[in-house]
């Protein structure tokens, strides 16, 4: 099974920053767009963050203004880049890749890496 390989979470305090990556193997084809989904305890997972191949961005309203997502298509890597971290923004951090083809869609995710806002 093809698993994306995330890093860069950890233990932060509130206002400090974070920059979370992931990279998908170069085996994945046709990726249309990368993102960024989380889940905090006992909270069903949310989407966070989108970047198509064309490099258009979108954020959940949550994260807009402190968060950047940003891609290397040469890599196959997105990166979520977090200033600002409150408390609120601790949880399971998930990167997912879309893929879509003339006939077919997929989607990816990766392991999930731990992100914990506390003082």
């Amino acid at each position: 099974q093809v698993r994306l390989v995330e890093s860069g979470g950890g233990l932060v305090q509130p206002g400090g920053s974070l920059r979370l990556s992931c990279a998908a193997p170069g085996s994945i084809f046709d990726i249309n767009s990368m993102g960024w989904y989380r889940q905090a305890p006992g909270k069903q997972r949310e989407w966070v963050a989108r970047i198509t191949t064309g490099g258009t961005t979108n954020y959940a309203d949550s994260v807009k203004g402190r968060f950047t997502i940003s891609r290397d298509n040469a890599k196959n890597t997105v990166y979520l880049q977090m200033n600002s971290l409150k408390p609120e923004d601790t949880a399971v951090y998930y990167c997912k890749v879309h893929t879509l083809s003339w006939d077919t869609s997929d989607d990816y995710w990766g392991q999930g890496t731990q992100v914990t806002v506390s003082s």
